[in-house]
C-alpha cells in the first residue's frame, strides 16, 4: 500500500491501468512547425514523416493525440514537449 498526496491509501492494482494513457498536444499560434516536429521527434522518438503528420493534425484540428501508451510513458512524452512550452494534456 501506497499514500498519495490526500492522504488516501491505495494499491498498486488501483494505480495500474490496463487501458493506455494519451498524450494529447494542443495547438498555439506562438511555435512554428519546425519547433513541433523537434520537440515530437525527442518526446516519442517517431519519425520525420510522422511528426509532420502530427504536427499537421494539431494545426488543422486544434488538438492531437501525439502518443499513447503506460502513463509512466506519457508523464514523459508530455513533460519533453512542455520543455519548449508547448500545451498538453495526458487522458487515461
Amino acid at each position: 500500500m501506497t499514500t498519495n498526496p490526500l492522504g488516501l491509501e491505495q494499491s498498486d492494482e488501483d494505480v495500474a491501468t490496463h487501458d493506455p494513457a494519451k498524450v494529447i498536444l494542443f495547438n498555439d499560434n506562438v511555435h512554428t512547425f519546425d519547433e513541433v516536429i523537434t520537440q515530437l521527434i525527442k518526446a516519442t522518438r517517431c519519425t520525420q514523416e510522422k511528426a509532420e503528420g502530427l504536427a499537421w493534425e494539431v494545426h488543422t484540428r486544434g488538438k492531437a493525440i501525439v502518443f499513447s501508451g503506460e502513463m509512466m510513458r506519457c508523464v514523459q512524452v508530455s513533460g519533453i514537449l512542455e520543455e519548449i512550452q508547448l500545451m498538453t494534456q495526458i487522458e487515461v
